[in-house]
Order: structure tokens, then sequence, then C-alpha cells
């Protein structure tokens, strides 16, 4: 099954791709500069320099217009308004390793709710996730390492849409969420771009 969320009040817009120059910053003279090779984050800086010299403010506040927070996966493939058919100003999105429904997702999914008015949850974990790859002896390992266990689970799973079922089922549990009826989880396919629905049952 396919999600698509219309956006009628907007004519839609088109989404380009930028090729970025690098340069050293030591190729570029600025006064009291230290000079460096060029990283990742000065790449970043530069196309948002780019980017804020063409940017007009979109008179928007913070409330999403369609009223809609999603949860999925940090992966890199993973274009979600592309993939849903969103705006800027549409959506909350919310993500981490694995789109798993944690402590700090209820924090961020109630503020959403209570205080920015979402009503609907979309849940999305993918195909070929790295925490299918892993296991909670990742933990471990880091103690053996640092010296220091850490506090949080791993949340590492073999079976993706059980895995949707159960942050499905941690959202409908939430004593702080004033919205948990519509809710409902997919697994995206990283190989086709489409969504595919996971029964909650």
């Amino acid at each position: 099954m396919t999600l698509f969320f219309p956006s009628p009040r907007r004519t839609g817009s088109a989404v380009t791709s930028n090729v970025m120059v690098m340069t050293t910053s030591a190729s570029v003279p600025t006064e009291g500069a230290i000079p460096r090779d060029d990283t990742v984050t000065d790449r970043l800086v530069d196309a948002n320099k780019r980017y804020a010299a063409a940017f007009t403010d979109p008179g928007m506040d913070a409330r999403p217009v369609l009223h809609v927070a999603v949860v999925a996966c940090m992966d890199a493939r993973l274009d979600l308004h592309a993939a849903l058919g969103l705006e800027l100003g549409d959506c909350h999105t919310i993500r981490n390793a694995g789109g798993v429904v944690t402590d700090d997702v209820i924090r961020s999914l109630t503020i959403s709710q209570r205080k920015l008015g979402t009503r609907s949850i979309v849940l999305i974990h993918h195909t070929g996730c790295g925490l299918e790859a892993i296991t909670e002896d990742f933990r471990n390992e880091l103690e053996m390492e640092v010296g220091q266990r850490p506090a949080w689970a791993v949340e590492a799973f073999r079976d993706v849409d059980q895995d949707v079922r159960q942050s499905m089922q941690r959202v409908r549990t939430s004593p702080f969420l004033l919205h948990s009826d519509d809710v409902r989880g997919f697994v995206f396919d990283v190989k086709t771009g489409l969504l595919r629905e996971v029964d909650p049952a």
C-alpha cells in the first residue's frame, strides 16, 4: 500500500540537486581564518550560505499543516518528504536508528501532540536496516571498549514487521499521548521506494 498526504493549499515544488565545487579554506582568503582542508561540515556550511542567499521566510508557524508526525529510521536512503509527497511545514519528522519508538520518541510525540496539534502518527521501518545486522551484544562491546555500559538499549531486531508492530503498540499504550487512534505502521522498500503497510494484529 502506498501512502500519500495531499497538500491542497500549495502547488507543489520540484526537488533539485546541486553539484558543489570544493575548495580549501586556504584558497579563499578570510581575515583571521586558519588554513585547513575542507571538511564535510565545511561543505554543508557553504551549501547553507547559498541556500540562505535565496531564502524567503515562508511565514509558517511550528504547527504541521497536516497534523501528522512521522517516525522513521535515520537511514540515508530514506527521502521521506519525496517518498510521502510532503512539503515544508506539512509534518513533524522524528528519526533514529531503526525508526524504533523509544522513550525519546514518545517525548517528541507527546510535545508534537500536546503543544503543536498533531493527531496522526505514521511509523516507518525499512528493508535492509542496519539494526538487523547487530545484536544487544553491541552494548557489551561498548562497555569493554570505553569502560561504561550504555543506559540505552540497542533495539536490534530480526523481524522488521514484528518490530513495527511493537512500535505501534508502544505508541498506543503510552499514557502521555492524547491521540492513539490513528497510528499506522509501514515498511519502506529501499529497492522499489514503495511502502508496505504492516497489520497491527
